[in-house]
C-alpha cells in the first residue's frame, strides 16, 4: 500500500467496502504523470503536458446523469429530463458491484476538497482506476495541506470506474455509461465513463443543491475576476459568448472561470483550477491558457501533428470538445485563495446571431431575475451546406443541465442579493451581431465589448443617458468611451428598420415561448420582466 499523507489508507478504503491490490494515495502530480506514461496510458507533450484519451466518451452524457429519489430528494429536486430519477435500491445494488468490480485493482485515491471560502469547505475523497483521471482530480479540485491531509475525512465519496459496464436492467440506467448521485449516501457513482468532466460537474451539482437550499448561497455558473481596488466582476455566458476571454483580464486577477459561491459578502471558488476548451487554441487568441499547458496539467484527447509530440489544436478529429486540466496557480494573475468581497458588475453574456439586443445594456432586478432564468444565447448552424439562420439557445441559469432546484429558485437567489446589495449593476453584453443579423450584419469587434466592460467597471457608464429599448426593455446607454456611438442602439444600425422590427419581435417571442414552462412558478417581478411581443407584427 503507498501512501502520502494519510493516517490510515488501509482502513479508510475497507469503510467503503474495498480490497484494492495496490493503492496509491495523494501522489504528486509528477508521480501520476510517470505512472500514466509507465502504464501506456499516455504520452508527453513537447509543453511537458500529460496528454491523454478519454476513451469511448469525450464529454458528459446528460442523459445518463441520476439523482437517487428519496426522502432527503422528493420533494426538492426538480425532477425532469434534467434531473432523472433512480431509485435507492438500483443505486444500492449498483454500488456493490462497483466495489466489487474494485476489488483486487490497482487504484488511485485522493483527498480534496471543494469551496475556497472555509465556512463551505466540502471534503471529498475519490477512487479511479487510472492515475491520469486522479492527476485531473488533483487539478479541478481544492488540494488539503499535508497537515490537513493527516485529519481530514471525506463527506463526500466519488467512486469512477469507466471500465465498469452498467446493466441497465439490474443496475435502471438507460445503458452501460452512467453517473449517479445519492445525496442520503453523500456519494457519486461513475460507471463506463472516462470522461473527467463527469466528476467536476458531478460535485457542481451537488454544490448547486446544497449551497441554496441549506445555506443561503447562490451557486452560480459563471467565472470571477478582482480589480486593484477589490471590486469583482461576475461573468455568466454560455459557449462561444466569451466567457473565458473576457474574463480573463491582465489588469484583474483571476478567482475562477468556472464555478462560484455567493455568500454574504463572499464571492468564492468551489475548484482549484481550470478546465478549458482548448480547440484552436493559440497564444495569441488565449496566452494565460496557453501558458498553463505545461508539467501538471492534463490534456485530453487532442492529436499530435505527424511524428512529434506537438499538439495540432486545430485537429477536431476526436472531438471539437479537447480540453486541458490545471492547476488554476499555472494562470499568473491568479487569485490564492480564490475569495473575493460581494460583486460590483454582473456580465451577462450572449452571442446574438439575430443582431438584436443592444451591444451593453442595464439591467434591473426583475430584468436581472428573468434573463438569468432565461440564459439565451444563439448559435449559427454553419455545419449545414446553405443553412444560415440563427438558432436560439436557452440554458437556465447559464447551467440548466446542473441545476438540482427548479430555476426559480436560484433566480429569486439572485434577486434577494440584489436587494441586500442595492450597489451591484447587472449588464447584458451581446457579444454576437450588429447592423442585421448572421449573414447581414457583422460581428461586434471584441475591442468595443472590452472597452464596455471596462467603462462598466470603472463606474463611466454611471453618469450617461439611457434609453430604453422598447420590446425587451432594458436601459441602453447613449455613449461610451472608445465605442462608436451609432452601434449602441441596435435598431439604429439596420439599414431596413422594419426588418429589425419584425426579427426583434420574433426574437421576443422566443424568449416568451421557453419561459413558459417557468411561469407558473416565477414571481410577479419576474413575470413583468417579460419583452412585449406584438402579435400583430
Amino acid at each position: 500500500m503507498q501512501e502520502q499523507g494519510n493516517k490510515n489508507p488501509n482502513a479508510s478504503l475497507a469503510q467503503l467496502g474495498i480490497q484494492a491490490t495496490v493503492a496509491h494515495w495523494n501522489l504528486s502530480p509528477a508521480e501520476l504523470t510517470s505512472k500514466t506514461v509507465e502504464l501506456g496510458q499516455g504520452t508527453i507533450t513537447d509543453m511537458g503536458a500529460l496528454a491523454i484519451a478519454t476513451g469511448k466518451f469525450t464529454g458528459r452524457s446528460p442523459k445518463d446523469k441520476f439523482t437517487v429519489k428519496d426522502s432527503i430528494t422528493e420533494n426538492t429536486v426538480d425532477w425532469s429530463d434534467i434531473n432523472i430519477a433512480i431509485s435507492p435500491a438500483h443505486f444500492d445494488v449498483l454500488q456493490e458491484d462497483i466495489i466489487a468490480h474494485l476489488h483486487g485493482r490497482e487504484l488511485w485515491v485522493r483527498d480534496a476538497y471543494a469551496c475556497a471560502d472555509p465556512a463551505h469547505r466540502l471534503n471529498i475523497r475519490v477512487v479511479n482506476e487510472t492515475p491520469w483521471a486522479n492527476l485531473f482530480c488533483n487539478d479541478l479540485f481544492l488540494r488539503p495541506s499535508a497537515e490537513e491531509i493527516n485529519t481530514q475525512e471525506p463527506e463526500w465519496v466519488i467512486l469512477q470506474a469507466p471500465s465498469f459496464e452498467a446493466n441497465p436492467e439490474k443496475h435502471g440506467t438507460r445503458q452501460g455509461n452512467c453517473t449517479v448521485v445519492n445525496f442520503t449516501k453523500k456519494m457519486i457513482l461513475i460507471a463506463g465513463s472516462g470522461y473527467t468532466g463527469e466528476m467536476k460537474k458531478g460535485i457542481f451539482g451537488v454544490l448547486n443543491y446544497i449551497l441554496p437550499q441549506n445555506k443561503g448561497v447562490l451557486s452560480m455558473h459563471c467565472s470571477a475576476n478582482e480589480g486593484a481596488s477589490g471590486d469583482v466582476a461576475l461573468f455568466f455566458g454560455l459557449s462561444g459568448t466569451g466567457k473565458t476571454t473576457l474574463s480573463a483580464d491582465p489588469n484583474r486577477k483571476l478567482i475562477g472561470d468556472d464555478e462560484h459561491g455567493w455568500d454574504s459578502g463572499s464571492i468564492f471558488n468551489f475548484e482549484g483550477g481550470c478546465y478549458a476548451k482548448c480547440i484552436d487554441l493559440t497564444a495569441e487568441k488565449e496566452p494565460e491558457i496557453f501558458g498553463a499547458i505545461q508539467a501538471g496539467s492534463l490534456v485530453e484527447n487532442t492529436v499530435y501533428f505527424p511524428g512529434t509530440n506537438q499538439v495540432n489544436f486545430a485537429d477536431a478529429s476526436v472531438t471539437e470538445n479537447t480540453r486541458v486540466a490545471y492547476p488554476i496557480n499555472f494562470i499568473a494573475n491568479s487569485k490564492e485563495p480564490s475569495v473575493g468581497g460581494n460583486p460590483k458588475n454582473i456580465f451577462f453574456l450572449t452571442c446574438d446571431a439575430y443582431g438584436v439586443l443592444p451591444p451593453i445594456s442595464k439591467l434591473n432586478k426583475g430584468q436581472a431575475m428573468y434573463s438569468f432564468i432565461s440564459g439565451y444565447t444563439a448559435k449559427v448552424a454553419g455545419t449545414e451546406v446553405g443553412v444560415t439562420e440563427p438558432q436560439a439557445t436557452f440554458s437556465a441559469c447559464f447551467g440548466r443541465a446542473f441545476l438540482p432546484l427548479h430555476p426559480t429558485k436560484y433566480a429569486e437567489l439572485l434577486g434577494k442579493k440584489l436587494e441586500q446589495h442595492p450597489d451591484v449593476k447587472v449588464y447584458l453584453i451581446n457579444t454576437g451581431w450588429s447592423g442585421g443579423g448572421y449573414g447581414v450584419g457583422s460581428r461586434m469587434k471584441l475591442s468595443y465589448t472590452r472597452a464596455m466592460i471596462t467603462a462598466a467597471i470603472n463606474g463611466v457608464l454611471d453618469n450617461v443617458d439611457y434609453q430604453a429599448h422598447p420590446i425587451f426593455g432594458m436601459n441602453m446607454p447613449s455613449t461610451c468611451p472608445n465605442v462608436p456611438a451609432e452601434i449602441l442602439i441596435p435598431r439604429n444600425t439596420w439599414a431596413d428598420k422594419e426588418a429589425y422590427d419584425k426579427t426583434a419581435n420574433h426574437l421576443a417571442g422566443l424568449f416568451v415561448k421557453n419561459f413558459e414552462k417557468y411561469a407558473s412558478q416565477a414571481n410577479e417581478e419576474i413575470l413583468a420582466a417579460a419583452p412585449i411581443v406584438n402579435v400583430e407584427a
